[in-house]
């Protein structure tokens, strides 16, 4: 299983890449999905890096593969510009899950 990044900018695949971590900068919406597309149906692939900019361009359907999918695990990672909270997202997740707001 191999690990790979969709990132909106440099820096951060950069990062990914000297750690061994393969993936490509995407900025659309159209790329995201077309990205997402392709990482899905690769069997090789266990875990997916995306930077918070890019979950915000098409959260549904990033969520729905997070709820339907077991393959590969999607991973919202922070970026030099990211300004989410990670214990608001873990919040909606469990309230989109369940149904009920915390």
């Amino acid at each position: 299983m191999k690990f790979y990044t969709l990132s909106d900018n440099i820096d951060t695949m950069m990062g990914m890449r000297l750690a061994g971590i393969e993936g490509e900068v995407i900025h659309t919406q159209d790329e995201v999905l077309a990205a997402l597309r392709r990482v899905m149906a690769d069997s090789e692939i266990g875990i997916v890096l995306m930077t918070e900019k890019l979950i915000d361009t098409c959260p549904a359907m990033v969520y729905r593969y997070k709820l339907t999918q077991k393959r590969p695990l999607i991973v919202e990672i922070p970026d030099r510009h990211g300004e989410g909270d990670v214990s608001q997202t873990i919040e909606k997740y469990v309230s989109e899950a369940i149904g009920v707001k915390l």
